[in-house]
């Protein structure tokens, strides 16, 4: 049996070209997992093995490995940076037992590391924090920190200071140790040299180990009580507190350096093993039933309980189909025999391996802590329990945000119809936020997503991976219906044609619902005039109707119905005719509230160097922005604004060229609002032709 205590589930995530994959190979190189060290820039890097990514630069998918530091087992996820691939960082921090959350020592704190901060606070994942790229032009370790309070409301626990800034970083000062640690400039990272605090930095290392100590001690009421009576705590009692406060989340270790230069990485590792949790110091997964109520039971991590395991990546590659699986407690063997608690279905696992990023090592078993993959597993989908089928459970699942905009694509020869359909099955088994539907009356194929980019990808996915080439048509944005106007109505559906016929008559209010809320239902009917067993039904009619709207067939938003009267005939009434009564309500009184069309509005965060403001901000109007505000940065200036989802196709083009290249933009959904009346005609016109 294994030590759990010497496992470290972790993940790296930050805002796109933060350095993370860099960050990734250099912590391969320490561990020895690889000798030659490849490069994002020049496409080369290990963890980055799509074509997609080497090419561009980014992480597209996230990918696992393993490696060994100082006698602990580190499971490591290196995840995307792109807001349009957030869902990858979502599901892997939600199998994680810590992270490492990496910013640029120039850029700071990112849009994407703020939506990546977010998602770690959710799932309540203990981090630690690297300022990375301290050797770039505009890096400043000290403002990266106080952003890091301001913007994320977090609390860094500044452990090393960097010794010299840009070009001048040597190395950085552990401030726990009080040695300084030096890199010479090989770039070898075993390279360095442990020597005294340089002279001129002994005050402020004395200033940052003082708050280091009294927020450390905190977590200890005997050890605080010492210290304020003048006791210095030992280096293992401040490591103590300073891991329970990182488990705890009140904290943030934070530390510098610069991956590329292989400055300052020791201590990441170091951190890791020292703050990090191990699987048995989180809280343990709770168990929920089929509606996903929770149970009140918690699959506790040992090997020893019944087997349960979450499904949370699927990948297709050259060996077939790849699940990997965080087991959360019990045993995974070869041969062995688990149930799919959403399908209810067993399967048999065939092999077990473990991953490193495109290669693998066979294994014969797997236990509580492992974070393996599967071969071969037929209906498994992301977010599904594998469980004992003595002893079934379900894991909390997880939850994948809607997508906002759609392509309609077809083959271009009739021999490539079904390679796309099988091609476009196993790309929606791998992403969950990627969909794929037929539109009935045009009989497009539909491809919907995340943004711009994330469908771009698809389809180079489409064409090289599968080898199925397609032609594009223009973006659609995923546009909603709404009312405005409160409407109260009555309907009765009657028919009589021989035997029993169907009758079902029904008072009801329709009125704008609160923004965000979806459909909502409500019975306030008394005294038995429409009998509880057809509300349901009634209801069911109402939310179906809801999926195509009156105006242009896009689905209907933020409608509140509530059922007011009615009256029932003891033999003609059912269930079905209360439903086809509310299907005809729907028809006749929608129209009546005022509907409107309503379109996605995007929180577009933009970065531009200070000549090129007036433009940016220019051009944002014009495409009906709002800008919310412009802060300085140190190498320009970042632009929050809202703008609708239409406007912003090929905004990228347009920004690099009025930037001269050097323009950054990231935007994600934010709300819907209500269109302009000459944009929803418009788009009412175009929609409804296409339909014909």
């Amino acid at each position: 049996m294994t030590d759990l205590s010497l496992y470290r589930n972790i993940g790296i995530f930050a805002h796109v070209d933060a350095g993370k994959t860099t960050t990734t190979e250099r912590i391969l190189k320490l561990t020895g997992k690889i000798h030659k060290l490849g490069e994002v820039h020049d496409g080369e890097s290990t963890m980055d093995f799509m074509d997609q990514e080497s090419e561009r630069g980014i992480t597209i998918q996230s990918a696992a490995t393993s490696c060994f530091w100082k006698d602990h087992r580190f499971n490591v996820i290196d995840t995307p940076g792109h807001v349009d691939f957030t869902i990858e960082v979502y599901r892997s921090l939600k199998v994680l037992d810590g992270g490492v959350g990496v910013f640029c020592g120039s850029g700071g704190v990112e849009p994407q590391s703020e939506t990546n901060w977010r998602y770690a606070n959710d799932s309540e994942v203990a981090r630690i924090i690297f300022v990375n790229k301290l050797d770039r032009l505009g890096a400043d370790f000290y403002r990266v920190v106080k952003q890091v309070k301001d913007v994320l409301g977090a609390n860094p626990l500044v452990m090393v200071l960097p010794i010299g800034v840009e070009d001048q970083l040597k190395g950085v000062v552990d401030l726990l140790t009080r040695k300084a640690w030096v890199w010479d400039e090989s770039g070898d990272p075993l390279n360095y040299e442990l020597q005294d605090v340089p002279a001129d930095m002994v005050d402020k290392v004395e200033e940052y180990r003082e708050m280091l100590v009294e927020t450390a001690v905190e977590q200890d009421d005997d050890l605080m009580e010492k210290y304020l009576d003048g006791e210095e705590p030992s280096i293992e009692d401040l490591k103590r507190c300073i891991r329970k406060g990182t488990i705890k989340l009140d904290f943030f270790p934070t530390y510098c350096g610069s991956a590329f230069k292989n400055k300052g990485m020791q201590l990441i590792l170091d951190a890791v093993v020292d703050y990090l949790p191990n699987p048995q110091e989180v809280d343990p997964q709770p168990e929920v039933d089929l509606e996903g109520n929770e149970t009140g039971k918690f699959a506790i991590v040992t090997p020893d309980a019944p087997l349960r395991a979450l499904a949370f990546k699927i990948m297709d590659d050259r060996f077939g189909a790849l699940t990997f699986v965080r087991i959360y407690s019990g045993v995974l063997e070869k041969g062995m025999t688990v149930m799919n608690s959403f399908t209810g279905k067993t399967e048999r696992i065939g092999r077990i391996v473990e991953m490193h990023a495109d290669s693998r090592e066979e294994l014969t078993r797997a236990q509580a802590g492992d974070i393996v993959a599967v071969v071969g597993m037929k209906n498994v989908k992301t977010g599904h329990t594998l469980c004992d089928p003595k002893n079934p459970a379900t894991l909390e699942p997880m939850v994948f945000p809607d997508p906002v905009i759609a392509i309609a694509i077809a083959p271009k020869d009739k021999a490539a119809v079904e390679k796309m359909g099988i091609a476009l099955n196993k790309m929606v088994q791998e992403d969950p936020s990627f969909y794929v539907e037929t539109d009935e009356e045009s009989g497009e194929t539909i491809l919907k997503g995340m943004g711009e980019l994330h469908l771009d990808i698809k389809i180079d996915i489409l064409r090289r991976t599968h080898g199925v080439d397609v032609s594009v048509g223009k973006p659609q944005v995923a546009y909603r219906e709404t009312i405005t106007q409160r409407v109260e109505d009555s309907y009765t559906h009657k028919k009589q044609s021989g035997g029993s016929g169907q009758f079902g008559k029904i008072d009801y209010i329709v009125e704008p619902g609160e923004p965000g809320s979806g459909f909502q239902f409500e019975s306030v009917v008394v005294g038995g005039n429409v009998p509880k067993e057809y509300w349901p039904a009634i209801q069911k009619g109402f939310a179906t109707s809801m999926d195509k709207g009156v105006l242009a067939g896009f689905p209907c938003l933020d409608v509140k119905v509530t059922l007011v009267d009615g009256g029932f005939h003891a033999v003609d009434s059912s269930a079905i005719a209360f439903e086809i009564a509310a299907k005809g309500a729907y028809r006749q009184s929608i129209p009546k509230a005022a509907p409107q069309l309503i379109e996605p509005i995007m929180k577009v965060d933009v970065y531009t160097p200070e000549d090129h403001v007036g433009d940016v901000i220019g051009d944002l109007n014009r495409r009906r922005g709002m800008i919310k505000s412009q802060d300085t940065a140190a190498t320009g200036i970042r632009i929050k604004a809202e703008a609708p989802l239409s406007e912003m196709f090929g905004y990228i083009g347009d920004l690099r060229t009025m930037t001269s290249g050097r323009g950054q933009f990231s935007m994600e959904f934010s709300h819907y609002l209500p269109c302009p009346r000459n944009v929803a005609e418009e788009v009412i016109k175009e929609t409804l032709e296409r339909k014909k």
